[in-house]
């Protein structure tokens, strides 16, 4: 893990066993924690060291100007920065008045565990000061799952070996100093000191810091209370000023004595509520978590995970790395939406500010799959935003020349932020990647009140984008022109396959969607006569296919580009777009992440098995993977296809993503789509999991490196379980009414705690696909982990 040895692998514990500044800031994204409304960064408890500092409200963001070289109708003003809000996390410790900096003294151990059932970080170490006085220090940190605004830090100090002095202070720091920042200078001017102070408070044991950022307006309030246990002589003081509040807690240790501070720290964030408004939310948070302590918040916590792993757990017996990497991915995605309640789900969830904490098409197409099938909730939550975004997304439809709503490419809060508009207003398939998830959530759980009261208005302001965006030809043929689909290095082309079909299937399922509500669509101002010309559109879409060739191209000319220069471009130019003009490679045939590929699985009923292999056999030497986003969807058809010594690779690389750091940015945060994306490509790739409508089916296959595949979801109020082995799948119904499912295309009626076993087909073999020169994933077959694996196993 993050090409060094101190960390093991194990399944249920990201385990690391001793400090390695050279790669602080990646472990600081591996051990945040998060509940989708408040982030913290696995940050030392002590301040200093760290790579990136980082606290995060998810929807708290500072207003930047966007560069232009030459500015142009309709490109976006503005854009907007995830910012790093006022820190709670902060215990500073002194010994024998020397600050406990791991820098300095002698480190004798240090071990830090993200427990991934209890929902913990907890850190255990041991120093030796400059002036040799030892000490233990043991740590628990909690982002509340079941309280929103909370989290919270268990912190104890214990003398070893002599008489220690300790002093503990307590801190809230705002406006904390970041590290240069080596984009655009006017936007890292604006992100200094973003936090304006409006109220600092310290009285006993309770803390308070109220700001608002300097151009958003957005007003920030955090607050700590503690509670102190040590030896009697322990003292507390309390002080604050504008961008700090602090406790500060002394006492004398003798050896095998603890001090032990229990810090709760509450989150609040407002557009519009008051100052005295705002301070009174973030004390009445403290007062809830107050109610029964630590003890009580843990067992919380403990619960809750115990709940969503008994929906969710994937079990993998075969490969220590993946097992571990697909709980661990799972984990992250639970903390990503859980608590986001109608806001976005970022790129990079809460972990860290890498893309400026934007939320993109990700969210609909990677994470909500994953959590419609563990979590509905939070997909019900996620899509409510989107929902309230819609007037942001109107208003740009409009500025455009459309009619219904354009949603933006990348934003925090419904406006668009890319400044490269080829890749990002182009993008228009982000619309119908919402309806996707609408109609995903809504088939998946039943839930007739959300598709009226939000997924109905969703399809019909985004069909209604394609309806006016297409156009018919001469023929009667409907086209959709000028647009840049999954594939970012093919910007602007017509008839994008992807886009397309996902365009006929939003157009289909707002007309049927209309045709379920009609009071509620005429309220929307949709009429059959409307949903007539969706049908229409969606009937005639012109799907490009190159008859010769028998593939789908990935949008109408692709195929007769001239191929890159795989051979004459070496192993250091990748990524490409760092390398070589957009204009190149926007006439070339190279994909950056799956396009014709990702439609084989979102689109599968459109696709023959035939299709499928000659498709993804075409598309394979194309395909370089300069995006996070690629690798599992080729392990899903890969595996369909037949090459699962190939899709096993390509899901390693997708699940350790950032446990490898693959990319070489975890630093700035997780890769929450690629770690939604294991999942993907374990339950849709080797499970062969689709849904058909109101069914599920399954088509499981199984690499030779697993012995046993086995996997739980959700599906319209019922609890499944499949285990997949050499010598058959089993289909378990653990709750919920009689389901009748299929298994390779034959119909299993599945009764509650029946086990039903079928047999699986004889694999299918092909020649196997060659990717670009140093492209290919690293083969994983034969040695059991990584060509690159450096990380120890443990239990």
């Amino acid at each position: 893990m993050i090409v060094h040895g101190a960390y093991t692998v194990e399944p249920w514990r990201v385990r690391e066993t001793e400090l390695n500044l050279d790669v602080l800031a990646q472990s600081e994204s591996l051990f945040a924690l998060s509940n989708g409304h408040v982030g913290w960064r696995g940050n030392l408890d002590e301040g200093e060291p760290h790579g990136l500092p980082g606290s995060y409200l998810n929807g708290v963001y500072e207003v930047h100007p966007l560069p232009y070289a030459e500015a142009g109708y309709g490109y976006p003003e503005s854009g907007r920065t995830v910012i790093n809000v006022t820190n709670g996390k902060v215990l500073r410790l002194l010994v024998d008045d020397e600050p406990f900096d791991l820098r300095y003294g002698r480190l004798v151990s240090h071990e830090r565990v993200l427990d991934l059932r209890r929902g913990v970080m907890e850190r255990v170490c041991e120093w030796c000061s400059p002036a040799g006085t030892r000490i233990r220090v043991r740590a628990t940190r909690m982002v509340s799952l079941t309280q929103r605004s909370i989290a919270a830090i268990a912190y104890e100090v214990e003398a070893v070996d002599r008489r220690a002095r300790v002093v503990v202070q307590s801190e809230l720091v705002a406006n904390e100093q970041l590290p240069p920042s080596g984009g655009d200078p006017r936007t890292a001017s604006v992100l200094q000191s973003p936090l304006q102070p409006e109220q600092d408070f310290a009285h006993g044991h309770r803390l308070r810091l109220v700001h608002r950022t300097r151009h958003s307006g957005l007003r920030v309030a955090v607050a700590a209370d503690h509670v102190v246990t040590g030896p009697e002589q322990t003292t507390t003081v309390g002080e604050s000023h504008p961008d700090l509040a602090r406790l500060t807690i002394g006492s004398v240790l003798e050896p095998g004595q603890r001090l032990r501070v229990e810090k709760f720290v509450s989150h609040g964030w407002s557009s519009t509520r008051s100052l005295p408004a705002m301070s009174a939310q973030v004390d009445a948070a403290l007062a809830a978590a107050g109610d029964g302590g630590w003890a009580r918040l843990a067992d919380e916590q403990r619960a809750y995970l115990d709940d969503f792993w008994a929906c969710a757990d994937v079990e993998v017996d075969g490969d220590e790395e993946i097992q571990q990497a697909v709980r661990f991915g799972l984990f992250h995605v639970l903390q990503a939406g859980a608590r986001a309640e109608q806001r976005a789900i970022p790129a990079k969830g809460l972990t860290g500010s890498g893309y400026d904490g934007h939320a993109f098409w990700d969210t609909e197409m990677f994470v909500l799959p994953v959590l419609a099938h563990t979590l509905p909730e939070a997909v019900a939550e996620a899509l409510r935003w989107r929902q309230r975004t819609l007037p942001a997304a109107r208003e740009r439809a409009a500025q455009l020349g459309l009619r219904g709503a354009a949603f933006p490419w990348r934003t925090i809060e419904g406006r668009e932020g890319s400044a490269y508009w080829p890749a990002g207003t182009a993008a228009f398939h982000v619309n119908a990647d919402i309806a996707h998830a609408v109609v995903h959530y809504t088939e998946t759980t039943g839930d007739e009140d959300f598709e009226r009261d939000t997924g109905l208005e969703l399809l019909v302001e985004t069909a209604r984008l394609w309806r006016s965006l297409g156009h018919h030809d001469h023929r009667g043929v409907f086209h959709i022109d000028g647009v840049t689909g999954p594939d970012e290095y093919s910007a602007l082309a017509d008839d994008n396959t992807y886009t397309n079909l996902m365009a006929r299937a939003n157009l289909l399922a707002a007309a049927r969607a209309v045709e379920r509500h009609p009071k509620e669509a005429e309220r929307l101002g949709a009429d059959s006569e409307e949903s007539a010309s969706w049908r229409d559109a969606a009937e005639a879409m012109h799907i490009p296919y190159n008859s010769e060739l028998r593939v789908h191209e990935q949008h109408a000319g692709f195929t007769r580009y001239q191929r890159w220069d795989f051979a004459g471009t070496r192993a250091d130019q990748y990524p490409l777009m760092l390398h070589f003009p957009y204009f190149d490679l926007y006439r070339k045939q190279v994909v950056k992440q799956a396009d014709l590929v990702l439609a084989m699985y979102t689109c599968s009923a459109e696709f023959d098995d035939k299709h499928i292999a000659r498709n993804f056999a075409y598309y394979e030497p194309l395909t370089v993977r300069d995006s996070s986003l690629s690798a599992c969807v080729q392990a899903v058809i890969a595996a369909q296809a037949g090459h699962l010594r190939l899709a096993y690779d390509y899901t390693a690389e997708a699940a350790l993503m950032d446990l490898e750091d693959l990319e070489h940015n975890t630093r700035d945060g997780l890769h929450i789509a690629s770690l939604a994306g294991t999942w993907m490509a374990l339950v849709a790739g080797f499970g062969g999991a689709r849904r058909a409508g109101g069914t599920l089916e399954f088509a499981p296959r199984l690499p030779e490196k697993f012995s046993r595949l086995a996997f739980r979801l959700l599906f319209r109020g019922r609890r499944l379980r499949v285990e997949i082995t050499r010598q058959g799948a089993a289909y378990t119904l653990l709750d919920g009414p009689p389901l009748t499912i299929r298994h390779h295309g034959t119909p299993v009626a599945l009764q509650p705690d029946t086990p039903v076993e079928r047999p699986l087909p004889p694999p299918v073999h092909r020649p196997a696909p060659q990717q670009p020169p140093h492209r290919r994933p690293n083969t994983r077959f034969g040695s059991g982990t990584r060509t690159t694996g450096v990380r120890r196993r443990g239990r």
